[in-house]
C-alpha cells in the first residue's frame, strides 16, 4: 500500500500480537491488573496515560499550526463535526444500546457512556495512517475537547434520564465529575499538544522546516505505533480476567460497537464528500466521527459505578472493539479513496 511503512503495513498483525500478549500477561501475572489500577492519580491511570501521550506526540508534532489556525474559520467543517460528534454519534449509540442491550441496564449504560466520550486521542493516529488532513484533525480534536468539558455531563443527563423518560423507558441516575473530564482533556490533549507545538516552533527556528519535516519527524514517527501497541497490551492485561470470565457479556457489548464504528465512519466520509471536501479532509472528519475517548469513558464508568460494574466492563470493551475496526477502516478508506475521490490531489501518492 503506497506510503505505508513496513511497520504500518502490518499493523493488524502487531495489534493482534499485542492483544495476545496482554491476555497472556493477565494469566501469567495475575497481580498485574491490580498493580496497574493502583498506579493512578485520581481517575487517570499513569501507565496507560504514558502510552497515550507517546502515541499522540508524533501526529501532533507533524501539524502545521499556522495552517490549522486558518481552518477554524471553515464554517462547513465546524458545523459538520459538531453535528456528527455531538448529535449523531451519541444518538446512534443510544439507539444501538437499547436495541441490543434492552435487558442489560448496566451494559447498556456503559455503551451509552462510550458514545458520549468523543475521540481526542487515537483519531490522530488513524488520520495520519490514512493520509488525512493533519491540520483539520488537530482542529477537530480541539473542538471535541472543548465540547467534551461542557457537554459530557449534559448529554449524559439527557440520554440516561430525559430521553428514556420521554420514550417510556427505564432511566439511570448518574453524576459525572466535571473535574475528571477537565483532567482527562488537559492530560490527554493538553500535554502532547503543547509538546507538538514546542517541537514545531523550536525545530523550525533552530534547524529549519526542511530538516524538521525531513529528518526529525521520520525519526519520531515510530513512537506513535509503539505507544499504541503498548497501550493495547496494558488494556488487555488490565481486563484480561473480565474478558475471559464474562464472554457472553463481552459478546453482547461487542455487537452494537461493531455496528457503531463503521456506521459513524461512513456517515462522516459521505457527508464530507457531499460537502465537496477533499479526500484528506473527509478522512479526518470520518475518523473523528467514528472514534471515541475510551480513557474518559472508562474513568467515568469506574468513578461513577465502580471498577467491577457492568458499566466499567462495557467501557473497557469499547477500545478492544474500536482499535481493530478502525485499523480495518484505515485500509478500507485508502483502498476506496481513488474510487470515491477520483483525481483528488490529496489522495495517498
Amino acid at each position: 500500500m503506497p506510503r505505508l511503512s513496513l511497520l504500518d503495513r502490518f499493523l493488524p498483525l502487531w495489534i493482534l500480537l499485542a492483544m495476545a500478549l496482554g491476555l497472556a500477561l493477565s494469566k501469567l501475572w495475575p497481580q498485574l491488573g491490580s498493580a496497574l489500577e493502583s498506579a493512578s492519580v485520581g481517575t487517570i491511570s499513569i501507565p496507560i496515560a504514558l502510552g497515550l501521550l507517546v502515541m499522540m506526540y508524533p501526529p501532533l508534532a507533524k501539524v502545521r499550526y499556522d495552517k490549522a489556525r486558518k481552518l477554524t474559520t471553515d464554517k462547513t467543517l465546524m458545523k459538520l463535526t459538531i453535528i456528527l460528534n455531538w448529535v449523531a454519534g451519541p444518538l446512534l449509540m443510544f439507539v444501538l444500546a437499547w436495541v441490543f442491550l434492552a435487558d442489560q441496564p448496566e451494559l447498556r449504560t456503559g455503551v451509552i457512556i462510550v458514545g458520549l466520550a468523543r475521540c481526542i486521542a487515537m483519531v490522530l493516529v488513524w488520520s495520519d495512517l490514512s493520509c488525512g488532513d493533519r491540520e483539520a484533525t488537530a482542529v477537530l480534536v480541539a473542538i471535541n475537547s472543548i465540547f467534551q468539558v461542557f457537554m459530557f455531563g449534559i448529554l449524559g443527563w439527557f440520554y440516561l434520564q430525559v430521553l428514556p423518560s420521554w420514550l417510556g423507558l427505564s432511566t439511570t441516575s448518574a453524576e459525572f465529575s466535571f473535574w475528571s473530564i477537565v483532567g482527562s482533556v488537559l492530560v490527554f490533549l493538553g500535554i502532547p499538544l503543547l509538546a507538538g507545538v514546542i517541537s514545531r516552533v523550536a525545530g523550525e527556528a533552530t534547524k529549519g522546516r526542511a530538516w524538521y519535516e525531513g529528518r526529525f519527524l521520520p525519526a519520531i514517527s515510530p513512537l506513535a505505533l509503539g505507544g499504541l501497541l503498548y497501550t493495547i497490551v496494558l488494556l488487555f492485561a488490565l481486563q484480561g480476567d473480565e474478558i475471559t470470565a464474562r464472554p457472553l457479556e463481552v459478546g453482547q457489548v461487542a455487537l452494537p460497537l461493531f455496528l457503531y464504528f463503521p456506521i459513524m465512519f461512513a456517515a462522516g466520509l459521505f457527508a464530507s464528500r457531499a460537502a465537496k471536501m477533499s479526500y484528506a479532509r473527509s478522512a479526518s472528519v470520518a475518523f473523528t466521527a467514528a472514534g471515541n475517548n475510551f480513557e474518559l469513558a472508562i474513568a467515568v464508568a469506574i468513578g461513577t459505578f465502580g471498577a467491577s460494574s457492568g458499566q466499567a466492563l462495557a467501557g473497557t470493551i469499547g477500545p478492544l472493539i474500536e482499535v481493530p475496526v478502525l485499523v480495518a477502516l484505515v485500509y478500507a478508506v485508502r483502498w476506496a479513496g481513488p474510487k470515491l475521490f477520483p483525481q483528488d490531489p490529496t489522495l495517498p501518492a
